[in-house]
């Protein structure tokens, strides 16, 4: 790989862009605003807003919505799903599970779902 193709990477990576990117992607997809170039700059300031704790930051999903996509995960009905369910989840959504340190052994509850996620 080039010395500059890394550099990109490193870049991308460093600001985590192809997250950011991913969930601005959803979030259009899922609003489909008639002015999509309006709802972006809305999105990323409300972002910027949420970062400086001056406001709430732009979720795609509300609890029911979470809710839902427990259910789906927790097929069994047991009340709890395993951590590589959680892992594959939150890689869905396109959040990070870089920093998650869960043992295969530990099992998530609807109540942690929505409140992690």
């Amino acid at each position: 790989m080039a010395a500059g193709e890394q550099q990109s990477r490193d870049y991308l990576q460093r600001h985590r862009l192809p997250e950011l990117l991913q969930r601005l992607g959803a979030l259009l997809l899922y609003h489909r605003p008639e002015r999509p170039r309006e709802f972006l700059i809305q999105v990323l300031e409300r972002v910027q807003a949420g970062k400086r704790a001056e406001g709430e930051y732009p979720y795609l999903m509300d609890e029911d919505n979470l809710a839902a996509m427990f259910s789906l995960l927790d097929v069994l009905g047991q009340g709890h799903i395993t951590a590589a369910q959680y892992r594959e989840a939150l890689k869905t959504l396109g959040l990070s599970t870089e920093n998650l340190q869960l043992g295969d052994d530990v099992n998530i509850t609807l109540d942690v779902f929505k409140e992690e996620v």
